[in-house]
């Protein structure tokens, strides 16, 4: 697993992205997107040190912004997506929140989310099995 980027719960994607812009150096924005599998509108920015940083807002992330909760996910890239699964779930007791489904923001890449020891954590597919 490599990590790819965090991912920030927010209740305003422009608000967030022009505060992140006002502190940092923020050299790709991608187009706000909604992905109706996720329920979420989406952007991805990319600081000037190689940092990404996923921005969601929607349904998905609604309960933890009552709690003023931002932080939401960090985010691992993997070559096979159901092994790491079937490793993760069968020998370090993580659990599938989310079966592996086509992103949006990712090209329709496959990911999926699983809570672990690490908090909750997304698997993105660069496999492309």
């Amino acid at each position: 697993m490599k990590f790819h980027h965090i991912g920030i719960a927010t209740v305003d994607i422009e608000k967030t992205l022009n505060k992140i812009k006002k502190y940092f150096e923020v050299v790709e924005v991608s187009e706000i997107v909604y992905d109706p599998k996720q329920e979420a509108n989406l952007c991805m920015i990319t600081l000037n040190d190689g940092i990404k940083i996923e921005l969601i807002n929607g349904k998905v992330v609604q309960n933890i912004l009552k709690k003023r909760q931002y932080l939401y996910h960090t985010c691992y890239s993997v070559e096979d997506i159901e092994k790491t699964i079937k490793k993760l779930t069968e020998e370090d007791e993580a659990f599938l929140v989310s079966e592996p489904k086509q992103a949006v923001l990712f090209n329709n890449k496959k990911v999926a989310f699983l809570m672990w020891d690490l908090g909750l954590i997304e698997l993105l597919e660069e496999g492309g099995k």
